[in-house]
């Protein structure tokens, strides 16, 4: 799969910004934690806790080596001593009982497999540890990625797709609630909101769409189809009401590890 092209992101993640500052907000720190930020991006959140950490430090993980790049580049001088940074998977963080607060933000839906992610972020905290985070969820993107699956199955596109699997996951907030659960956690809270965004023109929205929300279908594409595929999926959002429009929905996430040991339920999925 290809990666992320951050530089890009970096200019362009102002919704995904705007929706970690309400997550960052929600962090009840003391100012001498451990934070694991669990799919920091370029780190422009990671910076909003550090900033509430005078005494502790992060450990930002991404998968994504270009994230990563950016990450260090934005934040290693700024904190120094109290920020590292490690590629890891989000399902597979590579701690043990380390962290006093795993932060998550715009993440855990591109992770396939919820109940080995919610096992390793129980796994990487301290006991009495909490996660607080966010991601898309519910019925995020219906709109947009029912007309990017027509396009898909038309037959200009459908010959570049074979295979295809929707690389995402959108989960509801109840069955949410029951994998985190089942992981071993307490104190669970998880809830669905809309969060739409608009853009002012077309081409601030296909920017965006191109980066972000459909750049996994126009890899599969040859260079001369990918505009063609962005521009037929803006020229649908003209027509909404407003025009422009990305309907996304985030599913907020928190939870606790118990302070005495315990073991979690297995999993029936």
């Amino acid at each position: 799969m290809a990666d992320w092209n951050a530089g890009i992101y970096d200019e362009l993640s102002t919704p995904q910004q705007s929706w970690g500052e309400a997550v960052v907000a929600r962090l009840a720190l003391e100012g001498g934690e451990t934070v694991v930020d669990l799919g920091c991006g370029t780190g422009r959140l990671t910076e909003r806790v550090l900033e509430r950490l005078p005494r502790g430090r992060v450990v930002a993980v991404d998968y994504s080596p270009a994230m990563l790049e950016v990450a260090r580049a934005n934040l290693r001088s700024r904190f120094p001593g109290r920020v590292a940074f490690v590629r890891a998977d989000a399902a597979a963080p590579p701690f043990g009982a380390a962290a006093d607060v795993v932060f998550s933000t715009a993440t855990f839906h591109w992770v396939l497999d919820h109940d080995a992610l919610f096992r390793g972020v129980f796994a990487a905290l301290r006991p009495g540890g909490r996660l607080v985070a966010q991601a898309g969820g519910g019925p995020n993107l219906a709109r947009l990625l029912a007309r990017a699956k027509a396009l898909v199955e038309s037959r200009p596109c459908a010959r570049f797709f074979d295979g295809w699997r929707e690389p995402w996951r959108f989960e509801e907030a109840d069955e949410t609630a029951a994998r985190l659960a089942a992981a071993g956690f307490v104190d669970v809270e998880t809830s669905t909101h809309p969060a739409p965004v608009t853009f002012a023109t077309a081409a601030e929205y296909e920017d965006f769409l191109a980066c972000v929300c459909v750049r996994h279908h126009i890899a599969r594409l040859p260079i001369e189809t990918q505009g063609p595929f962005v521009q037929a999926l803006s020229a649908a959002a003209a027509n909404d009401d407003p025009p422009f429009t990305l309907d996304y929905w985030r599913l907020n996430l928190s939870a606790r590890k118990p302070r005495t040991r315990s073991t979690p339920c297995a999993s029936s999925r």
